[in-house]
Order: structure tokens, then sequence, then C-alpha cells
């Protein structure tokens, strides 16, 4: 058996390794990016906030969960300097910093620190959110220093 496509036929494309799948559940998210808001959860049961967008608490397993706006006020927590990696689109962004951020309201997310120098960065230092649209409909949620 071969895999060759016929000239009639079209190969689904390959979903994009940097894209991020957006469910039901994730939607308010990434319209609240869209439209520059970080949105975060808080457990109504237990009280715990946390982030990534999910319908459970980490903490506690409950599913009252509720999504409130975030400060976007936080502080660098730690950070890594990549300056190779061959997959697109982040060879085109090289280097770039991947980070976490520890929100003022207590999670801790996953992110890229952009508007500065690497040499500036300094763990501990005040940050802020910003976005940067990824394609037409998504926006990907950064930090820059404050």
């Amino acid at each position: 058996m071969t895999d060759k496509v016929k000239p009639d036929e079209v190969k689904p494309a390959k979903p994009r390794a940097d894209i991020p799948t957006v469910e039901a559940a994730t939607k308010p998210y990434w319209d609240a990016a869209a439209e520059g808001r970080l949105l975060i959860a808080k457990c109504e049961d237990c009280g715990k906030v946390h982030h990534y967008p999910r319908p459970f608490c980490p903490s506690c397993w409950s599913e009252n969960v509720t999504s409130f706006e975030s400060t976007g006020h936080g502080t660098l927590y730690t950070y890594s300097t990549v300056y190779m990696n061959d997959l697109h689109p982040f060879k085109e962004r090289l280097p770039y910093v991947a980070a976490i951020v520890e929100l003022d309201e207590g999670p801790r997310l996953m992110t890229n620190i952009e508007g500065c120098e690497t040499a500036d960065l300094e763990v501990g230092m005040p940050v802020t959110v910003g976005f940067r649209s990824i394609t037409d409909e998504l926006t990907a949620t950064i930090f820059r220093p404050a």
C-alpha cells in the first residue's frame, strides 16, 4: 500500500504545534485575551485561585469554578533565554524568553517575556501582562517589565 495522494485528493494540513486547541472550556479565556484581558479562575468551594483555564479546581476537584479578570501584574519567577529552536515559528523569534510569572493573585503561568533586553531581566522583577496576536483568531498572553 502506498501513501501517495491522488491529484484530486487533498491531505489534511498538519496542525501547527504552536497553536493551542481552543475547547468549549477554554474559549472564554481566548476570547478575553483577544480583547486584551487576562482571565484566571477561582474555586468557590475552597477559595484557591488557579491558571490555566479548566472547568474544575486542581486543588479540590470541585466544578464550582468562576473566572475573573486578573490585574495583569506579577513577578518574574524564573526564566530561560532560548537561543536555538528549529521549529516554526519559534525559529523566526530567536532569541526569546520562556518564563514563569507569578501573578499578584497567586497562580503561576508559563509565558514569554517581551519588550526588553535579556540582560535586563531579573528574577523577582515586576512584570505586567501584554498580548501578541498568534493568528487572526488567537492572541497569546505575554508579559513585559512593569
